[in-house]
């Protein structure tokens, strides 16, 4: 029995993937995953995901991409146990058992929720949504507001020790602990371990080809998986300021390659040639991603490997999902 802390993580098959996802998150999950001081449970979020895409073929489509997408870039599927959240059935049952024990106004402090309210009812705060007009709310779908609950199922499942998140992402470990606690109160019970947060402090918010942060709905990404081509279309794309020497833009994706004092030497030796600097982040970018794109196209060329990863992913996480979730039957009184 492997008694090393138990690592959980949950990622959503939407958008293509792009060097801001990878910078941003990707790379240091992988990193974490590879230490060896932790038994890793990584999965598709696919039913987090329908909260936004109601479309199955896309569904299977980008579950896919995703899985091929952390093998490609160095997750282990040797080390880690990788599976779809809807290959578990115990998400959604521990989420609606966790629905009968949690009131209405604490779900309403969740950030996206809280978010979505003050958009929609005139920045009216989310904490008195109960008495805004039936109206005003139509547009907020169950799933947006109820959506911690399964992230915390989604956690406390597999007695999670440790969830790599973004700081803006505290409160969802937050919440799975005020869960936890109130679980086994009401039960009277240690059926649950409290998780804590990893905060991954060197996340990089990378910057799109706008100046802007990368994001799909801006449509200033660089791919994670595109060709040559790709890379310098959007390369060649950056916006930049012709009143510098150094094409600030350029610049800041660049130093996620180089490190600044090799950077500082090339971009004085180059001063005011923009084309010159694009076309060495071209070739950077594309000496960098080249490995994690090969092995990409190798899994596109064998749908048979993700299908076999995900298979033994779902094999384990059912496992050791039903097991915790006898435990909870037997607390709750119904076996």
């Amino acid at each position: 029995m492997d008694k090393k802390p138990v690592l959980v993580s949950g990622i959503k098959p939407t958008g293509d993937l792009h060097i801001g996802n990878y910078f941003g998150a990707m790379r240091q999950l992988v990193e974490l995953t590879k230490e060896g001081k932790y038994r890793p449970f990584i999965f598709v979020a696919d039913y987090h995901a329908l909260n936004t895409m109601q479309d199955a073929e896309e569904m299977r489509r980008r579950t896919r991409e995703l899985v091929m997408a952390y093998i490609a870039v160095g997750l282990d599927p040797k080390e880690v146990v990788l599976f779809k959240q809807s290959d578990v059935p115990a998400h959604t049952e521990l989420c609606w058992i966790f629905d009968t024990i949690t009131d209405m106004p604490y779900l309403a402090r969740a950030h996206a929720f809280k978010a979505e309210v003050d958009k929609l009812t005139d920045s009216m705060p989310a904490r008195r949504f109960l008495s805004a007009k039936l109206e005003q709310l139509t547009n907020i779908g169950v799933g947006l507001f109820n959506y911690p609950m399964l992230m915390a199922a989604d956690i406390l499942l597999y007695d999670a020790e440790v969830v790599p998140v973004g700081q803006d992402q505290k409160q969802h470990i937050e919440i799975a602990r005020d869960t936890a606690e109130k679980f086994n109160r009401v039960y009277k019970t240690e059926v649950f371990k409290l998780p804590e947060a990893h905060i991954m402090t060197d996340v990089a918010i990378v910057p799109g080809i706008d100046g802007r942060k990368m994001s799909k709905s801006y449509n200033n990404v660089i791919p994670l998986f595109g060709s040559h081509d790709d890379l310098k279309k959007a390369v060649m794309s950056i916006v930049t300021d012709s009143s510098g020497d150094r094409p600030e833009n350029v610049y800041r994706i660049h130093r996620l390659f180089r490190s600044e004092v090799n950077l500082d030497a090339l971009y004085d030796e180059h001063r005011g040639n923009y084309k010159a600097l694009k076309e060495t982040l071209i070739e950077d970018l594309d000496r960098y991603l080249a490995p994690m794109r090969a092995k990409y196209e190798e899994l596109k060329e064998n749908p048979d490997i993700v299908e076999e990863v995900l298979k033994a992913g779902k094999r384990e996480a059912r496992a050791v999902s039903e097991a915790k979730m006898e435990q909870v039957r037997k607390a709750i009184g119904v076996a």
